[in-house]
């Protein structure tokens, strides 16, 4: 049986917690012996332990540069590889790939995967530190055996990068297209009836870009808007739609998944200005919604591509194949 350890840096739940919890839950558990290190706590801690998966918990990982925290939880990572000697280790989101490819190449780790959920030199930052989180991507993505991408965008982005090409690969995410939709009434409620709803569900953060439907609906007095989600814009955000006085026409859910809120929306929007493969575009294309969005990223790809080549069924298959395949890189 192999020990098979996955690493996220938050435990909240976005897309990359999403990827890892139905991986850690689907594999063959007569194949594989699973469990998960993050930092935080949050809904996907919850998930995991529902689920009966053995669960790590690093004080010190966090998204934040912290010099101190950062060396601390490379040494948190190192002394759990030591400790549990996983056969394959599987990393997600930047900062928990460049300390555990580090960690997991001192300790001997023999299989180090690390999957871009959109990489993040594409965010709009000042030279310098784009050309240094560039810096940190390659190194990570050097130091792992394999590299998943989540779209041929992301896929085209790390073979530019020197030596890392032959051990990349494009896994597309994957959804239960059997998936079921709640009324969606908690949308419908909260407006007058009739009008025409507009939404987006995703974490409220900068590079989601909500502000730009808020900005919308000042410019369009017949635009109803509906944001679901949490995240640290939020303050940000309802600031926004008070300044504007929007209170009426815009309105912020908190979190909910989507299968609860989709069909209470006539359009689905994402405004985002950097991607990986969101799983949302996904689902609304699944529930039927029209959809507009930015054709930034992995976008393009979840709207054109045929809806099959997105079933959970096929990303298990294909990511079980590579830890079954995987070399030393």
């Amino acid at each position: 049986m192999k020990k098979i350890l996955y690493v996220i840096t938050k435990s909240n739940w976005g897309g990359a917690q999403r990827y890892v919890f139905d991986l850690a839950t689907n594999l063959p558990k007569d194949a594989f012996e699973v469990s998960v290190v993050f930092g935080g706590s949050g809904l996907l801690t919850l998930k995991l332990q529902e689920a009966g998966t053995m669960i790590y918990h690093s004080e010190s990982l966090g998204r934040d540069v912290s010099i101190g925290k950062d060396i601390k939880s490379f040494f948190e990572l190192y002394r759990l590889f030591k400790k549990i000697r996983p056969d394959i280790v599987h990393l997600n989101s930047s900062k928990a790939g460049g300390l555990g490819a580090l960690a997991a190449r001192i300790a001997g780790v023999k299989k180090i995967i690390f999957t871009a959920h959109g990489w993040p030199f594409r965010e709009q930052r000042i030279i310098l530190v784009g050309g240094t989180v560039w810096l940190a991507s390659w190194f990570t993505a050097l130091l792992s055996t394999k590299v998943i991408c989540v779209s041929n965008y992301d896929l085209g982005q790390a073979r530019q990068m020197p030596f890392i090409g032959h051990k990349t690969i494009r896994i597309y995410n994957g959804i239960d297209q059997a998936m079921v939709f709640e009324s969606g009434d908690i949308i419908r409620n909260a407006f007058p009836t009739g009008v025409k709803i507009t939404g987006t569900v995703g974490e409220l953060t900068k590079n989601k870009n909500q502000q730009a439907l808020i900005e919308e609906a000042k410019q369009n007095s017949t635009l109803y808007v509906a944001i679901v989600g949490e995240g640290e814009e939020r303050a940000a955000l309802e600031k926004k739609i008070k300044e504007y006085r929007l209170e009426n026409r815009v309105k912020l859910f908190g979190f909910m998944p989507a299968a609860e809120v989709l069909k209470g929306l006539d359009t689905f929007a994402l405004s985002s200005i950097k991607e990986g493969l969101p799983y949302v575009l996904l689902e609304a294309r699944v529930a039927g919604l029209p959809i507009v969005a930015n054709r930034v990223g992995g976008i393009p790809e979840a709207l054109d591509v045929d809806l099959k080549e997105f079933s959970l069924e096929r990303m298990l298959e294909k990511t079980l194949a590579l830890y079954q395949t995987s070399r030393q890189g």
